[in-house]
């Protein structure tokens, strides 16, 4: 484990006989329908890491910048339907880069790029930028569009890594800089909805139908050129990342609901048991597998299922330790930063009036 991280976490975890509980330093206010907070990520400030920015996407609710002490600074709209039968923009997953944040803007299939200073963000996207993974409007309707969203440096190109909705594809796509921004998709990899088991048998990932397993949260790891890539209902991938391309793909944990038999029911709208669970999923993360985040030598992982978090080793993938976050359910995104801040900061589903963020200062 890291050493900023160990000092803080591991005298808790020693001292803890079951899964410790960690207390929010201070939690952001509430957000109600049509905002929906979703996922956060970490701007640090450079010269004055105190007046560092938080920035949490709320889907319809555009993209809020909040102070360390949690109170919100500013909230970006998300745009408005181009006309009354389109769909709105819908911000679902944000990554900094320098001073940029980049944005999936899953309604409208689009990669936003935002200025990030201590007054909060300036949107700077290209008005032209053209959809991702859509190659009509008709298409961007059917709303299997950009969702979970990773940035990085890799091999001294700036990057973003963006998946699709309801889909296993996941685009490599390259940063184009002027006085706006513009994402080019480079590449495209297509994760397996279908697995053979040990017992030989095929596994096909249950889902609604004209629906794949989708990959949400993700993070890049600068100092190996990986990325990490959380598919909910099947586990996390660990993918070599090159400037132009990806490598070969593969899966280092399980949920453990991998390989147990499920079938749609179209009434709950919801997979369910259909036959006992063979035992071949991991230990660790109960589905859906969301929000990675990277401190130094360890990998945080969202246990969404359960509400948990589970800290990896990343050079083997070997479980550490799990931990909660207290009053924090069902969480999508999580995002820290180590060193002259050290500061993690989670989504927090489920309140009881909405959704927010919860910070830990360590």
């Amino acid at each position: 484990m890291s050493s900023s991280l160990a000092l803080t976490l591991v005298p808790l975890f020693l001292a803890a006989p079951a899964t410790p509980v960690i207390t929010p330093t201070v939690i952001t206010q509430t957000f109600e329908e049509p905002a929906d907070a979703d996922d956060p990520a970490i701007w640090v400030n450079p010269r004055n890491a105190e007046r560092s920015v938080v920035l949490g996407t709320l889907k319809e609710g555009g993209l809020a910048a909040f102070d360390l002490n949690g109170r919100t600074i500013g909230v970006h709209p998300a745009p408005l339907p181009p006309t009354p039968d389109a769909k709105p923009g819908r911000y679902n997953n944000v990554d900094v880069l320098g001073d940029l944040a980049f944005v999936s803007d899953r309604g409208r299939d689009r990669i936003r790029v935002f200025q990030v200073d201590e007054r909060g963000v300036k949107d700077v996207t290209n008005p032209a930028t053209k959809p991702v993974f859509s190659a009509t409007e008709q298409e961007v309707d059917e709303q299997h569009t950009v969702y979970g969203l990773a940035a990085g440096r890799i091999s001294g190109k700036d990057v973003v890594v963006t998946s699709r909705r309801s889909e296993t594809s996941i685009a490599l796509l390259h940063l184009h800089k002027g006085t706006t921004y513009d994402t080019k998709k480079v590449s495209t990899l297509d994760l397996p909805r279908t697995f053979t088991l040990p017992d030989g048998r095929s596994w096909t990932v249950c889902g609604e139908p004209g629906e794949g397993p989708q990959v949400e949260g993700m993070v890049i790891d600068e100092r190996t050129n990986t990325l990490y890539a959380a598919q909910e209902d099947v586990g996390i991938w660990r993918i070599p990342l090159r400037a132009n391309d990806f490598g070969k793909p593969r899966l280092v944990d399980k949920v453990r609901t991998f390989g147990a038999p499920q079938k749609y029911n179209p009434d709950t709208e919801e997979c369910e048991p259909d036959g006992p669970n063979p035992g071949f999923g991991g230990k660790w993360l109960e589905a859906d597998a969301e929000g990675l985040t990277i401190a130094d030598d360890v990998l945080l992982a969202s246990s969404q299922g359960d509400s948990r978090f589970v800290a990896y080793r990343k050079a083997d993938m070997k479980p550490l330790k799990d931990f909660r976050i207290k009053d924090v359910e069902h969480s999508d995104g999580a995002d820290i930063v180590l060193g002259t801040l050290n500061l993690l900061v989670v989504h927090d589903g489920e309140r009881p009036n909405g959704t927010g963020f919860a910070f830990i200062r360590f």
